[in-house]
């Protein structure tokens, strides 16, 4: 085998773990992209139980600014989806673990977070379009409907 061979085996070798290590780093960006995209939803829809609690609570509706969170909702469900599919067979088993409820006899509990004791915040973000005070983390203002 002469030297000329020798050097064109190495160098194809060398382009397929170059290609194999940059498919693995797309595949690592895309999976931090569906982790991103989990915490959005778990937080879109704790936002969307808490203000239909609070409109339940009041005896009040608000059915536009309900349909917006649903709407949001949906559109970050379709980016999971797409996300999960640009990875192919193995997205399954990457992000299985991680959109599963515990098994009822994991002694693993969800249990809804309330904010008791809570110190008033004199810094509180406000709506721009009324004005009302929102929460920090909130998507969408509670009194006017307003897209923060």
């Amino acid at each position: 085998m002469d030297f000329n061979k020798i050097k064109e085996m190495g160098l194809e070798y060398a382009e397929k773990g170059r290609n194999a290590a940059m498919d693995l780093a797309e595949r690592g960006r895309t999976q931090a992209k569906i982790v991103s995209e989990q915490t959005k939803l778990a937080r879109a829809q704790r936002q969307l139980g808490a203000l239909v609690y609070s409109l339940a609570k009041g005896n009040e509706e608000n059915q536009p600014l309900v349909d917006k969170y649903i709407e949001m909702i949906s559109s970050i469900e379709a980016n999971l989806n797409a996300l999960r599919e640009s990875l192919g067979p193995a997205a399954e088993v990457i992000t299985h673990d991680l959109d599963e409820e515990p098994a009822e006899d994991s002694g693993i509990t969800i249990e809804p977070t309330v904010e008791k004791d809570k110190k008033p915040d004199t810094d509180k973000k406000t709506c721009p379009q009324c004005g009302a005070p929102v929460s920090e983390d909130a998507l969408f203002c509670n009194k006017c409907g307003a897209q923060l």
